[in-house]
């Protein structure tokens, strides 16, 4: 079962990294979307697949090359087959203008019958610094 809550993490990442067909599949109709980083209030008013995967698409045309990837331990519980919650520190890189970005976050993504419901993520955005950085 732990898996599941592992793979689903996955997917998620492959969303954030232009795989925006996945939306569908991994989000529930009605979610919740808790964003902490500053000027994330965009995130907010997002209730639903097509929007979420709208406003990814937007935040990774004004971040040419942006690459996310699971990192450390993931923190599963499982209230079942499909329904639980996993947590995951994650990394992501892209460049600007000015200089390499590499900063690290957590998502934790609550999945209710095999889809994500709720999401709450915590990073510290572009001023960030990264937990695993590059090798």
């Amino acid at each position: 079962m732990r898996d599941f809550g592992i793979a689903l993490y996955n997917r998620w990442a492959d969303l954030w990294n232009g795989d925006l067909a996945v939306a569908d599949e991994i989000m529930a109709p009605a979610l919740t979307l808790r964003y902490a980083q500053a000027g994330a209030d965009v995130f907010d008013e997002i209730r639903d697949p097509r929007a979420l995967a709208a406003r990814i698409e937007a935040f990774r045309a004004e971040r040419p090359g942006l690459r996310y990837e699971a990192q450390g331990e993931p923190v599963v519980e499982m209230a079942g087959d499909r329904t639980g919650l996993v947590a995951r520190p994650y990394g992501a890189r892209w460049s600007s203008p000015e200089r390499e970005i590499d900063l690290s976050g957590t998502d934790i993504l609550r999945f209710v019958d095999g889809r994500i419901v709720e999401v709450w993520s915590v990073s510290g955005g572009a001023a960030g610094r990264s937990f695993y950085p590059a090798a």
